[in-house]
């Protein structure tokens, strides 16, 4: 083969390599794309006075004193999606304090999917409590101890939902799968959801179940957030967003691809590491609560 062949069959595969590339990034929705602004998906939604956009507004910061706390919403719904948020919690004596990132719907029963981050005492870890509410019953919370200083630095947080299971992450390690178990009579989140940011005192209940209180000398507390691109299903009418889903969960959607129905075999065996050395509640073993184990919990263990 002579030099001039061999330079356009290189030609030719550098070319397939960068359409690959591009290709998926398309596919994938530019997941942790951060020079989306601010603006362009998500709105202040409380305390104003306590938000702060920074980096040309593709970073915001919430902040809480004794005044009040903040928080911030998606403009529009979604009907199912793989949901990122970029965060960095406060730093030090943060104990009673809450940083919630969740998806939840309109009325009384409604669906929710929670991460709430659980303030400490400066040198205690920081504690990572998930929820699902399907139809307005909730009280499914698992609790995990974060293995880093989410503090120190920007982690991704990452919720999967589609119509055969909802999956948490952390960074890209799964922290906890809730799987469509309808058949059986479990409820499975399907209204449209909003997606919704707060920081807030939690002092009531958070930290020691409520007995380590906020050391208020150490406010304002401040948590950061970045990645405000938005990989997800949006259902434009917010009057209905209860109904009509079925569009959501077409294979045009990346995320409702077979390869997101379950966890490979490396993801099952990080769920696994995850559960054994750093879980420290599951309601499935709360027999105080549900002396009787929820149908659910044998399934989606």
């Amino acid at each position: 083969m002579n030099t001039t062949n061999t330079g356009k069959m290189q030609y030719h595969f550098s070319i397939l390599a960068l359409l690959s590339i591009f290709f998926f990034f398309i596919r994938v929705g530019f997941a942790d794309d951060n020079t989306v602004k601010f603006d362009e998906n998500y709105v202040i939604t409380w305390g104003n006075d306590h938000v702060l956009s920074l980096n040309q507004d593709t970073e915001i910061q919430l902040s809480m004193d004794k005044s009040s706390g903040a928080g911030f919403g998606s403009k529009l719904s979604y009907g199912t999606g793989f949901f990122n948020m970029r965060m960095k919690l406060p730093d030090k004596d943060s104990a009673g304090v809450v940083t919630a990132y969740y998806l939840t719907s309109k009325g009384k029963k409604h669906d929710e999917l929670d991460f709430e981050f659980i303030g400490n005492r400066e040198g205690k870890p920081i504690s990572l409590q998930t929820n699902v509410f399907a139809g307005g019953v909730g009280n499914r919370e698992q609790r995990v101890i974060l293995w880093f200083d989410p503090s120190a630095d920007f982690h991704n947080y990452r919720i999967l939902w589609n119509q055969h299971q909802i999956v948490f992450y952390v960074d890209d390690i799964p922290i906890r799968v809730f799987k469509n178990n309808t058949n059986i009579g479990v409820g499975y989140p399907s209204q449209a959801m909003k997606i919704e940011v707060s920081l807030w005192d939690g002092d009531s209940w958070a930290t020691d179940g409520g007995q380590t209180k906020i050391n208020w000398s150490m406010a304002p507390f401040k948590s950061h957030f970045q990645g405000f691109d938005i990989s997800g299903c949006p259902k434009t009418d917010s009057n209905n967003n209860n109904n009509n889903n079925e569009d959501c969960f077409l294979p045009e959607h990346w995320w409702n691809l077979e390869k997101y129905w379950t966890l490979d075999s490396k993801q099952k065996t990080d769920l696994k590491n995850v559960r054994k050395k750093y879980m420290n509640y599951d309601y499935c073993s709360d027999r105080n609560r549900y002396p009787v184990s929820p149908p659910e919990c044998l399934i989606n263990s």
